[in-house]
C-alpha cells in the first residue's frame, strides 16, 4: 500500500456513533492474520454488508463519536486499510484504534461536529498539513484538528515500521 499523500479526497461512507472493532471486523476472522486483502473482505460484514458491496477504493469513512471502540485488536484498521479506506474522519476516536490507524498509515482526522456537516455519499477533500475538509458539494471548509508534524510524517512514510526503518537507516 502507498502512502497518502497530503491530500486525500474521496466519496464518502458515514457511520454513526459508537463503531466498535467488533462492528469493524468481525471477532470470527480473527485467525486470518497475515492475508490482509483477505481480511479486508470482511469490513462491517456482519453489521453493515451493503458496505462490501457499495463501497469503493478511496472512500472516506465519516463517523460520529468514540469510532474504533471495544476490544484493541489492530485488525479492525488493517481490514480498512487495506479495503482502499482513504481516511477516517470522526467526531471522536478510541485511543487504541487511533494508533494503530497511524502506526498502519490509515489518516485518521478528529473533526467535531462532522457528523452533521457531511451527508453519505458527499464527495470531500482532506488536507492532511491543514486540518482542513472540504465538502465538494457545498464547498464548505470545515476546520478538524489538524495532524501533528510527527504523525504526518509516520502516514507519509508508509506507516511505523517504515517511518522507523527509513530513520534508523534500517534496511529490509
Amino acid at each position: 500500500m502507498s502512502a497518502p499523500s497530503i491530500r486525500v479526497i474521496g466519496r464518502v461512507y458515514k457511520f454513526g456513533d459508537d463503531i466498535n472493532t467488533d462492528v469493524i471486523y468481525p471477532g470470527k476472522y480473527l485467525s486470518i492474520t497475515s492475508d490482509r486483502e483477505e481480511m479486508a473482505k470482511h469490513c462491517f460484514e456482519a453489521a453493515y454488508p451493503e458496505f462490501l458491496k457499495t463501497a469503493k477504493k478511496d472512500d472516506i469513512i465519516i463517523a460520529g463519536t468514540n469510532f474504533g471502540c471495544g476490544s484493541s485488536r489492530e485488525q479492525a484498521a488493517t481490514c480498512l486499510k487495506y479495503f482502499g479506506i482513504g481516511a477516517v474522519v470522526a467526531e471522536s476516536f478510541a485511543r487504541i484504534f487511533y494508533r494503530n490507524a497511524i502506526n498502519l498509515a490509515l489518516p485518521v482526522i478528529i473533526a467535531p461536529g462532522i457528523s452533521q456537516k457531511i451527508k453519505h455519499s458527499d464527495t470531500i477533500e482532506i488536507n492532511l498539513e491543514t486540518g482542513v475538509i472540504k465538502n465538494m458539494r457545498t464547498n464548505e471548509m470545515i476546520k478538524a484538528n489538524k495532524l501533528p508534524s510527527f504523525i504526518l510524517k509516520i502516514i507519509n512514510d508508509g506507516g511505523l515500521i517504515l517511518h522507523l526503518r527509513k530513520k534508523l537507516k534500517i534496511r529490509k
